[in-house]
């Protein structure tokens, strides 16, 4: 496991666009696609995942983020877990709180153990998500945190998490189910604006979200190569796939820095940059 030796005394995510400082990865060494839990995965089954090829990528993109000036914890991989990459599902951060992701299916369940034994051994206190809760349907922006309500995340998961945070407002946002997490179709990339797959969502939801941000449309196409799913880093820098040159376009557009990596291999499995980070401070 790759840490600093120091005990780490900063735990603090209040957005999902504060200068990133430090985050948690998973090296996608055992990665492939053993059990398709998602529509992705459905296309690519049979052609799997290249492993030399993924591990290449994620290393870029681990370059990148100590290049702009990000501290990265390597979470060990394990050959049970095919899906480990994705580090942001296994838990999450809400202010100065980490919490354990409740695993929905039953290929990912135990991965969350390898964080709970990093968090101990770095004596950070961390509280337990129940009754199925996963990081990629929680986006955080000050006060407010939005939680998609998928077959991962459940409506009894909100209330407990509501329980523990009297001072958030917490806004359920259902969407459609195929889309695996919300942050697949929904990203907030600065106190104005937003990604945002318009399918995904009933017009009711649309209409709410574009009365708090100015919404940037993401294209069919381009949702399925995960185009919502950018990594924000702080200072208007967002980490995106080249592929998905009609969102780089738009975010440019928008005063958006854009730096692109490719991560074809791994998005084969149904998860981009937002997905393979677990911030652990921003500020």
């Amino acid at each position: 496991m790759t840490t600093t030796n120091q005990r780490i005394d900063t735990i603090k995510c209040v957005t999902e666009y504060d200068t990133l400082r430090r985050v948690i990865l998973c090296q996608p060494e055992f990665m492939a696609i053993d059990e398709v839990i998602n529509e992705v995965q459905k296309k690519y089954k049979d052609e799997n995942i290249d492993i030399q090829r993924a591990m290449s990528q994620h290393a870029e993109f681990e370059e990148i983020l100590k290049e702009n000036g990000v501290e990265v914890i390597t979470l060990p991989p394990s050959e049970k877990f095919p899906e480990q990459v994705f580090t942001r599902d296994i838990g999450f951060t809400i202010g100065n709180d980490i919490f354990i992701a409740d695993l929905a299916a039953n290929i990912r369940k135990g991965e969350e153990i390898t964080l709970k034994e990093w968090l101990i051994a770095h004596d950070i206190p961390y509280q337990s998500a129940t009754d199925r809760m996963e990081g990629g349907d929680i986006i955080v922006d000050r006060d407010t945190i939005y939680v998609g309500i998928s077959s991962r995340t459940s409506r009894e998961a909100v209330n407990k998490l509501e329980e523990k945070l009297p001072d958030y407002q917490l806004k359920p946002i259902p969407f459609d189910g195929q889309y695996l997490h919300l942050d697949c179709v929904f990203n907030i990339l600065s106190p104005e604006k937003a990604l945002v797959f318009p399918a995904a969502f009933d017009q009711e939801t649309l209409h709410q979200m574009a009365g708090s941000y100015e919404l940037i449309e993401v294209a069919e196409d381009e949702q399925f190569s995960l185009g919502t799913n950018v990594l924000s880093i702080g200072n208007n820098k967002v980490i995106s796939l080249p592929q998905n040159e009609q969102v780089n376009k738009n975010l440019r557009a928008h005063g958006f820095e854009v730096i692109e990596v490719d991560f074809s291999e791994i998005i084969k499995s149904g998860g981009s940059f937002r997905c393979c980070s677990m911030p652990v401070e921003r500020g």
